[in-house]
């Protein structure tokens, strides 16, 4: 009996101590596995979006996902995702050059030689890939046989990209914009996706219009952003020191990945992972008022504002179009209100606030906008504050309390809102750029029509404390059920 356990125990250890040898020789077993975990990396290879994309700082470990999405997709192994085996893909580099120290490089570290079955090179040996310019890795798939894995360099050309059929798409770093929509032309008829990973070090180019502001609103694009911190390989005393080298303008986008223009946002304090929530019942004790920026050819923005009894103030809905006479955006108000059983007045109409403008009359209309809504049943109040710069400054106090907690929420539905907070940059003098700023002109109408938030500088009691522990764990909470699964 104890020459069987013996045995047995002997067997067992001659398997773990070949287990460890085979960890020992890949990689991709050992990515995201041990104690410390990016746990960013993780969000990005669960989300099943199709156009995900990471903004990340140099260094946060954007590309080293990049890299495993491609292999895992390659090998028919992804742990989060229906595989298939034939699978084709590209890893699309700025220049050949770039490709090889970079992308090339991770791929190649993150295949064992056997599962390699055929280099194809553009120059170079094949029995040393590493050291040249790969056209080709021909990968064995789990399922049998094999998937591509073929590199392209943005230098190439958008000519270059034509006609083959993808399962994926990955792009290290920003590529130009034709060759971006060449690739997704590529991946459409077999219903693929694309990833990118990137620095944004080019400004406000096309994937800040497409991606982070998602200005089509695109469900199948996701998007999240790393920096240093992030990163659990990344010593704290190392981060200290590379962030006392930078200037403020490239820490943005050299460690927090973040898109930066020349003028600077009106709302840095704005952050969509603490101040956008999941839509909830609101209490109608909580109603306060709709406000709207009036709009015939521009867009006519109008939200809805709550306000809880802790002077907290939530953004519950929103109408935003343009092109529609004010009978149309009315009735859109009116469903909208219908739909969140708004309060009424003894006469059954809406009450909203309204830029002061659609008070006046001009030559070519008998009535003003103001009196056409109150006519469609929205009452409408034209005495707002519109002092642009007290209004940010009111703006900026709800978004960033002393304390550490907002007194403002927006709902996730209120996309254009959202997207202007993320669009509203200053100009060239010391006024924000005129441009898609309408829902940001009735935010600054209802918060001005508000006292300012109360600021806690005594020393706070055992229930503060307790109600600050509470929220938090609820934004936590939120912000989880909102990770991809």
């Amino acid at each position: 009996m104890a020459s069987a356990t013996e045995a047995i125990v002997k067997r067992v250890r001659e398997i773990e101590r070949e287990l460890a040898r085979r960890r020992q020789g890949d990689a991709l077993s050992r990515y995201n596995t041990g104690r410390k975990k990016h746990k960013k990396q993780i969000a990005f290879h669960k989300c099943r979006k199709r156009n995900r994309w990471v903004f990340g700082g140099n260094r946060s470990g954007k590309t080293e996902c990049g890299a495993v999405e491609a292999v895992w997709l390659a090998r028919g192994n992804h742990p989060y995702k229906k595989n298939r085996k034939n699978v084709f893909g590209w890893v699309v580099s700025l220049t050949q050059q770039v490709q090889r120290d970079v992308a090339q490089k991770k791929i190649l570290g993150y295949l064992r030689p056997d599962q390699i079955a055929d280099v194809v090179m553009v120059s170079g040996r094949k029995d040393n890939p590493a050291a040249g310019i790969v056209d080709q890795i021909v990968v064995k798939n789990v399922f049998g046989g094999t998937s591509v894995i073929g590199f392209k360099s943005c230098d190439q050309g958008r000519e270059r990209f034509q006609g083959s059929s993808l399962d994926f798409v990955w792009f290290d770093e920003e590529p130009p914009r034709d060759i971006y929509e060449e690739c997704r032309m590529r991946v459409l008829d077999r219903r693929g996706e694309i990833f990118g990973t990137m620095t944004p070090l080019k400004g406000l180019t096309f994937v800040y219009e497409e991606i982070y502001l998602n200005r089509m609103n695109d469900p199948e694009v996701w998007y999240e952003f790393m920096e240093w911190a992030d990163n659990p390989f990344l010593a704290k005393k190392e981060i200290a020191a590379l962030t006392a080298t930078l200037d403020e303008k490239t820490l943005q986008s050299r460690r927090y990945g973040r898109f930066a223009a020349r003028e600077g946002l009106v709302y840095p304090e704005f952050d969509e992972r603490i101040h956008v929530i999941e839509p909830f019942s609101v209490p109608p004790s909580w109603q306060e008022n709709i406000s709207i920026d009036p709009g015939l050819k521009n867009p006519l923005s109008a939200h809805w504002y709550a306000v809880d009894f802790d002077g907290n103030v939530y953004v519950v809905a929103e109408h935003y179009a343009a092109g529609q006479d004010v009978a149309h955006h009315a009735a859109a108000i009116r469903a909208v209100s219908e739909k969140l059983g708004w309060k009424r007045d003894g006469r059954g109409r809406y009450a909203a606030l309204i830029d002061s403008a659609a008070g006046s009359r001009t030559l070519a209309a008998s009535r003003s906008v103001a009196e056409l809504f109150c006519e469609q049943g929205i009452l409408t109040d034209t005495r707002v504050d519109k002092d642009v710069f007290a209004g940010i400054e009111r703006v900026k106090l709800y978004l960033d309390r002393k304390n550490g907690l907002p007194d403002l929420y927006i709902f996730s539905g209120c996309v254009n809102m959202i997207r202007e907070f993320k669009s509203y940059f200053w100009g060239s003098g010391e006024s924000p750029v005129k441009r898609d700023d309408h829902a940001m002109d009735e935010l600054r109408y209802f918060l001005m029509s508000r006292p300012r938030p109360a600021r806690e500088e005594a020393e706070k009691g055992d229930i503060a404390r307790d109600k600050e522990r509470r929220i938090r764990r609820l934004m936590a909470a939120r912000r989880n059920a909102r990770m991809p699964k």
